[in-house]
């Protein structure tokens, strides 16, 4: 019989903690399928953050470490630069990378770590009790925001790969989503590439995937995909914000 769909050597076998509708589980396989089909299992080391995702290495069938809120960036910089054999992500969802671990990611990518950054924007800080984080929408009730975001007030939300795109040694910037079929897919092939070209040394790549909350936005995990598709696509604008060509190494005159 031919096997068309079995869980990743890179993924543990184990029940999920995360709550019903939840994206994390679909990212974090995308992420060990990735691993497999590059064949780095046992040269990779995964960054969990503070939030959600914090115990990553209760699923992922490979290295991970933890780092302190935010700092997620600078501990994979430091391993990277201490084992630049190995492959290095972090994994952080949007109140770690945007907002105290806002300092991290603009210096690490504005450096050009050659890093894999995967950042999980689900609109809210999920961990902590669902308040407003720095991609909440404008308008959206969240703990902290009972009456909406007031953008004149709070100001709008931060758009990650475009705020680092003006960072002259980001090579690879995309924001994608999972909330159906054709978006996991292409999040696996965005996934993908940020990897490779850590492998093959290219530079700093982050993606950023729209993520369901249903928990927090107070809709049913169905209702959450719709909400992506009608609340978070319209603001978070899908696609590859920044690809930039390895740069060729120099002519030698000799």
């Amino acid at each position: 019989m031919k096997t068309i769909y079995a869980k990743p050597e890179s993924l543990y076998d184990v029940t999920t903690h995360f709550c019903a509708g939840c994206g994390h589980g679909i990212i974090h396989r995308i992420v060990a399928e990735v691993i497999d089909e590059l064949s780095i299992r046992e040269k990779t080391v995964g960054v969990a953050p503070v939030g959600c995702a914090v115990l990553g290495y209760d699923y992922w069938n490979f290295d991970v470490s933890e780092a302190a809120h935010g700092r997620t960036p600078a501990v994979a910089t430091g391993m990277k630069r201490a084992r630049p054999d190995l492959i290095i992500f972090s994994y952080q969802g949007d109140g770690d990378l945007a907002a105290i671990g806002t300092a991290e990611i603009i210096h690490a990518a504005n450096r050009g770590e050659n890093i894999t950054v995967i950042f999980v924007n689900n609109a809210v800080y999920g961990m902590t009790g669902g308040q407003m984080a720095p991609t909440t929408l404008s308008g959206q009730i969240t703990r902290t925001t009972p009456s909406g975001r007031d953008v004149t007030n709070v100001g709008a939300p931060l758009l990650v790969p475009e705020m680092l795109a003006v960072c002259k040694e980001t090579k690879y910037l995309v924001r994608t989503s999972v909330h159906n079929p054709q978006n996991v897919n292409k999040t696996k092939k965005y996934i993908k590439k940020a990897f490779e070209n850590q492998i093959n040394n290219i530079g700093f790549s982050l993606v950023e995937v729209l993520s369901p909350c249903p928990t927090y936005w107070g809709v049913s995990p169905l209702g959450s995909l719709k909400w992506i598709e009608e609340k978070m696509v319209p603001y978070f604008q899908l696609g590859i914000i920044k690809d930039l060509p390895p740069v060729p190494a120099p002519i030698s005159n000799a």
